[in-house]
C-alpha cells in the first residue's frame, strides 16, 4: 500500500500536533482576537486532536479535546462546547485516568454548562471536578484558578 500524504514521520507528527495545540493557546490569550483570529482557533485546536489521535496517548486525546471544549466555550458555543467536554470524561472514564486530566474534564463540562446558561450543570460539575483527587498541590491550585474564570461560578473552597 502506498503511503498516504498524511502520513508524517511519528515524531514530526508529535511535534505538530504539539505545536498546534500550543499556538491554539496563544491565540485564547490574545487580548484583541479578529473574527479571522477565531477561526483560526478552531481550525488548530482541531488539527492538534486530530494529530494526537493518529500518535498520542488516550491522556494526550483527553488533552485535546478539553482544548475543542476550551476554544467553543470561549467563543460562546454551548453545543460543541458541551460534545468535545463530554468526550473528555469519557475518554478519562474508559481509559481509567484521574488526577489531572478528569477533574479538567469535568471542569471542562462546567464551563460549557455556564456557556450554556446552566447553573445548576455549572455548579455540579465545578463541585465533581473538585471531588477528583489531585496529587500536586500545583495542579489542584491551578484547577482551583481555572474553576474561577468560570462566569457566574460562586467559590467552593
Amino acid at each position: 500500500m502506498d503511503a498516504s500524504p498524511l502520513d508524517l514521520d511519528h515524531d514530526a507528527e508529535r511535534r505538530l500536533a504539539a505545536a498546534l495545540f500550543n499556538s491554539t493557546w496563544d491565540l485564547l490569550e490574545k487580548p484583541d482576537r479578529t473574527p479571522e483570529d477565531e477561526l483560526e482557533m478552531i481550525h488548530r485546536t482541531h488539527a492538534s486532536r486530530y494529530h494526537w489521535g493518529r500518535v498520542g496517548k488516550p491522556a494526550n486525546l483527553a488533552r485535546g479535546e478539553w482544548q475543542c471544549s476550551r476554544v467553543y466555550a470561549v467563543l460562546g458555543r454551548p453545543e460543541p462546547a458541551l460534545y468535545h467536554a463530554q468526550l473528555v470524561v469519557g475518554i478519562c472514564q474508559q481509559h481509567g485516568i484521574g488526577d489531572w486530566d478528569l477533574a479538567f474534564g469535568y471542569e471542562a463540562l462546567a464551563r460549557a454548562h455556564a456557556v450554556a446558561g446552566d447553573a445548576a450543570g455549572a455548579r455540579r460539575c465545578t463541585e465533581q471536578a473538585l471531588a477528583v483527587p489531585i496529587d500536586q498541590e500545583r495542579e489542584r491550585t491551578l484547577l482551583r484558578a481555572d474553576l474561577e474564570t468560570i462566569p457566574g461560578q460562586p467559590r467552593f473552597w
